[in-house]
Parts: structure tokens; sequence; C-alpha cells
């Protein structure tokens, strides 16, 4: 079982930046697939993005696309999640989730896949 654990969210105007860290821990870390989904109150978590394990293949949901980049650094068991030109309607908490293999594209998206989570971040875009 990985364990992940998030850090960097905060409050930040509209058009700012922030990036979220996601430390991984355990055996199978460097091989696990793992991605950031995001909550608001009272909705379903949604995906925002994900990263395979050889770093190749990334996604991207539509709503993000262009403002925000994930990466990953394996030696350091490390994720990242760049984002810019932050809205309102980022205002969310950030998760980071990952589970042993890979997927594609939309099959990414499936928060069903993920088999460890973390406790997750908190985001706040407001002027």
């Amino acid at each position: 079982q990985v364990q992940l654990v998030e850090s960097g969210g905060g409050l930040v105007q509209p058009g700012g930046s922030l990036r979220l860290s996601c430390a991984a821990s355990g055996r199978t870390s460097s091989l696990a697939n793992i991605a950031w989904f995001r909550q608001t109150p009272g909705k379903e978590r949604v995906f925002v993005a994900s990263v395979s394990p050889n770093r190749l293949y990334t996604y991207y949901a539509d709503s993000v696309k262009g403002r925000f980049t994930i990466s990953r650094e394996n030696a350091r068991n490390m994720v990242y999640l760049q984002m810019n030109s932050l809205k309102p309607d980022d205002t969310a908490v950030y998760y980071c989730a990952s589970f042993a293999g890979t997927c594609s594209r939309t099959a990414c998206w499936d928060r069903r896949l993920y088999t460890s989570w973390g406790q997750g971040t908190e985001v706040t875009v407001s002027s």
C-alpha cells in the first residue's frame, strides 16, 4: 500500500499560482499511477490530472487543461501539481491518489481505480 501526503494548499487571488506536492511512500510508489482529484462540499470528488509511473503519459480534465501541469520525480517519490491562472471555480480540497498499474485517457478519471488516498489539501481562490 502506498501512503500519500499532500501539501501546498492555501489562499490565492484569481489569476495567481500554487504548486501542490504529494509525497508518496511505500515499496511500490514508483510503480504507481498517481492522480490529483478535487472535491467541493456536497459534490463528488472529480479527476483533475494523472501521470503514469514512467512519466510518459499525463492526462487532464478539460477544465484545467492548459493551466495545470502534473509532474513527478520518482527518485524523490514526489508528485506535483502546478496550478496557474487560478479561478474561483478551482476552489476545492485537492487529493492525491494512486493505484498500482497504468490507465489510458478517460479510464484514468475513474476514482474507483485508485486504492490509496491522501488526506487532502485545501485550495481557496478568492480576492
